[in-house]
């Protein structure tokens, strides 16, 4: 009989079908690092979201055949260290193909066409004022004819490219630094930095990827550009960011994700000052959650669960 652990089951609100093979299911809503270990003692298969697994806390679990990833993103876990040890990782795909790029989209139209700016004015009492029967506190840019460039060519980057170009968009499809010549169709990130009116984020964080968007790359951006990030906070440099908004080196952005989740009080973009901007929008890493997204991840996960035990793994990262 498998002995199942969730060590963050709060992480997905969904309703979540027990495995049709003979188990033992425990779930805990949250776990912290220290008590990962004791935890998973006699657990064949472990069930994660974003509770990190250590090579160290790995090598005390020696009854441990899977890891179960509630999430796509794996970088929580140490895969060399499961390789290492035969524990086979699988992860969720393709369940967040539709909200994550609506959320982009909602983010992209809320700073192009000002909707916190304006939203300020009214509540300062700008309309009440006005001589005429409408406001002009702050310019409105369409998304038609504007070029977004996205950068990941995943379920996600294809989703948004998809949105984009319904709303006339014309879209660049930055081509990954190891790639040279780029492949057709697909253009360099300098290229993309000089050219776009817009930036959306949506690949992996790697060591080849951290901080790709950095000071230099910030200061090449036009100065009417947007920056969208709902991948991962360490795709930026965070601090250079905050001066890029404070000094006006770009027009504005939005994030769905920091470097550090749950942040502290002193991330760099928690500032209530910069929080007060109206061309800068952080939502809680929430993109990805809507109803029919969170129950579509839970009903994949547990299916990754029926594949492993019959001996058929789908979704396999290790």
């Amino acid at each position: 009989m498998h002995r199942i652990v969730f060590l963050d089951r709060a992480s997905i609100v969904a309703e979540l079908r027990r495995p049709a093979f003979p188990h033992l299911w425990i779930d805990y809503p949250q776990t912290c690092l220290a008590e990962v270990g004791q935890r998973l003692v006699e657990a064949t298969i472990a069930i994660v979201n974003k509770v990190p697994l250590s090579g160290p806390v790995l090598a005390t679990l020696p009854d441990l055949q899977l890891i179960a990833v509630a999430a796509t993103g794996t970088n929580n876990v140490d895969l060399e260290a499961c390789r290492q040890r035969g524990i086979l990782v699988s992860n969720i795909r393709g369940y967040a193909a539709h909200t994550v790029p609506e959320h982009v989209l909602a983010l992209l139209l809320s700073l192009s066409r000002n909707l916190p700016g304006y939203r300020q004015s009214i509540a300062a009492g700008a309309w009440q004022r006005s001589e005429q029967f409408c406001s002009f506190d702050w310019p409105i840019r369409d998304l038609h004819g504007a070029t977004l460039a996205v950068v990941g060519s995943g379920s996600l980057g294809n989703g948004v490219s998809r949105l984009a170009e319904a709303f006339g968009m014309r879209v660049l499809r930055v081509e990954r630094k190891t790639i040279n010549p780029c492949r057709p169709g697909y253009v360099p990130l300098g290229d993309a930095l000089r050219e776009a009116d817009a930036i959306s984020l949506h690949c992996p964080l790697t060591a080849e990827t951290r901080h790709m968007i950095g000071e230099g790359e910030l200061r090449a951006m036009r100065p009417t550009a947007l920056l969208i990030n709902t991948a991962r906070g360490g795709l930026v440099d965070e601090s250079a960011l905050a001066r890029a908004l404070r000094e006006g080196w770009i027009a504005g952005a939005a994030f769905d994700v920091l470097s550090v989740e749950p942040p502290n009080a002193a991330h760099p973009l928690l500032d209530p000052a910069l929080l007060a901007l109206p061309n800068f929008l952080l939502t809680p890493h929430v993109a990805w959650a809507s109803q029919n997204a969170m129950q579509a991840l839970a009903d994949q996960l547990i299916a990754n669960l029926e594949a492993f035990v019959q001996g058929a793994p789908q979704n396999r990262v290790v």
